[in-house]
């Protein structure tokens, strides 16, 4: 992992291995810059009891997933749900409004 040479920020969604070797998917919560480190909220893990927990994970352990510009219904619905769960008003209303312009363009 951690070939991916982007330079995270918050939100960005990562995936990894933990340090007993599980894969996580998740978002970058918060950084420390000066210790590369990164804590993620894990959406998705082999490991499913990690689902929903913030770890803390070396920047080298993870890897950017690249955003899909074309997302359906069922992932916005989605990630509506999951930025309703960690109070993100800001990414909520961006979905939300990609959510009715996708609806909009069906109809």
């Amino acid at each position: 992992m951690g070939t991916n040479k982007t330079i995270l920020k918050i939100s960005d969604w990562v995936k990894g291995k933990s340090r007993h070797d599980e894969l996580i998917i998740g978002f970058v919560d918060s950084m420390d810059v000066l210790k590369e480190a990164v804590n993620v909220t894990i959406v998705e893990s082999d490991n499913e009891e990690m689902i929903g927990m913030t770890i803390p994970m070396s920047i080298h352990q993870v890897e950017t997933i690249p955003e899909s510009v074309n997302k359906d219904v069922a992932q916005l619905s989605f990630l509506i749900d999951l930025a309703l769960a960690t109070d993100d008003k800001e990414w909520f209303q961006e979905l939300s409004a990609q959510l009715t312009d996708k609806k909009q363009a069906i109809n």
